[in-house]
């Protein structure tokens, strides 16, 4: 078993920022894939961004394109989400998941561990 803990949850007016980190633990495979993803009320879980198990690829949804940074500390087995000019419909509880995988992946199914979740609010 893995387990994720996010933490860096926060209240934040718009245009702030916060950063979002994901720490594994257990037995995590030695590459795997990491995504955020988000959910807000009434709303289905939505991905955010993905990094690649070495950091080489990354992918965002194009709400966050030029907002959101993804990135990961291999040695720490944590993985950041770093987050500017953010809007009150980013407000959400974000989620990270891990997946034994080299690549990218994208869809929420094929992750195999996922984190409690983390709320982010961002007032107008």
């Amino acid at each position: 078993q893995v387990q994720l803990v996010e933490s860096g949850e926060g209240l934040v007016q718009a245009g702030g920022s916060l950063r979002l980190s994901c720490a594994a633990s257990g037995r995590t495979p030695s590459r795997y894939a990491m995504g955020w993803f988000r959910q807000a009320p009434g709303k289905e879980r939505e991905f955010v961004a993905g990094i690649s198990w070495n950091g080489g690829n990354t992918y965002y949804t194009d709400s966050v394109k030029g907002r959101f940074l993804i990135s990961r500390d291999n040695a720490r087995n944590t993985g950041y989400l770093q987050m500017n000019s953010l809007k009150p419909e980013d407000t959400a509880v974000y989620y990270c998941a891990t997946k034994a995988s080299l690549l990218l992946v994208r869809s929420p199914g094929e992750y195999d561990f996922w984190g409690q979740g983390t709320q982010v609010t961002v007032s107008s």
